[in-house]
């Protein structure tokens, strides 16, 4: 049972750090010797996240809904972010058997981060098409292990110059019915999952959740602080770690 509550706090902890939390529990299926149905035990963790993340945002969400323009543009997001994820599944699904294309993934991720440090001082509010557009592409992106869904996202949004913390509600805010619909297709998988060892997985859920509202709380102050490039420099160090240790 540890060993769920532990994939669950690093779940919380990195799904929102932008250093890829499906990158982190891949290494740790492989140093752990993990043989369980490893996606559904990763998306349950992530809807554990993914609940963090509405009682987190709560009030936007709440907001969202009497914005028809901004919902609109969210679903848009998330359309391109499904369409996407769809045509490529299979693929990539493979991707999650290999450590050596997570430690690339981590590095190019890295390399992004660091890049943000001379675009933390945007000042635009308001969030159009086009952001809308790019932002569906780089999040489905994100579906590979090793590159950070908030890190690539929030990037591209400070890249648009969109103020930090716009950044990071929108980055979230369309990370929500993303994580939701990939649970949802499968469930099947899940229901089995939680029929071979339904205790651990509702542990690590919980230790998920918990996690997640304290990694939220954690960034939103690093984001302030202009401290976020510092990620970078942690999953370049993790991609040679992995890229020489790991296979």
């Amino acid at each position: 049972m540890l060993k769920y509550i532990f994939l669950g706090a690093v779940q919380g902890l990195t799904e929102f750090f932008p250093v890829s939390s499906s990158g982190h529990l891949l290494i740790l299926q492989h140093l752990l010797g993990l043989s369980e149905d490893w996606l559904a035990i990763s998306i349950v963790l992530h809807l554990g996240t993914a609940c963090a993340l509405v009682v987190f945002f709560l009030r936007d969400i709440i907001e969202l809904l009497s914005n028809l323009r901004l919902f609109l543009l969210l679903a848009l997001v998330t359309l391109i972010t499904g369409i996407i994820g769809l045509a490529g599944r299979s693929f990539f699904e493979g991707l999650f058997s290999s450590a050596g294309r997570v430690a690339f993934a981590f590095m190019l991720t890295g390399i992004m981060l660091i890049f943000t440090k001379g675009f933390l001082l945007g000042e635009r509010s308001n969030f159009n098409l086009k952001d809308a557009l790019i932002l569906g592409i780089m999040q489905s992106i994100a579906i590979i292990p090793g590159v950070s869904r908030s890190g690539i996202t929030i990037s591209t949004l400070l890249f648009r110059g969109l103020k930090k913390e716009n950044g990071l509600r929108l980055s979230f805010l369309a990370a929500v019915p993303v994580i939701f619909a990939a649970a949802f297709l499968e469930s099947r998988r899940i229901d089995f999952a939680l029929k071979e060892n339904w205790l651990g997985l509702v542990l690590g859920f919980l230790a998920s959740f918990s996690c997640g509202i304290i990694a939220l709380k954690l960034l939103r102050m690093i984001l302030k602080k202009a401290k976020f490039h510092y990620f970078g420099y942690y999953c370049i160090v993790l991609a040679i770690v992995v890229f020489l240790f790991i296979r």
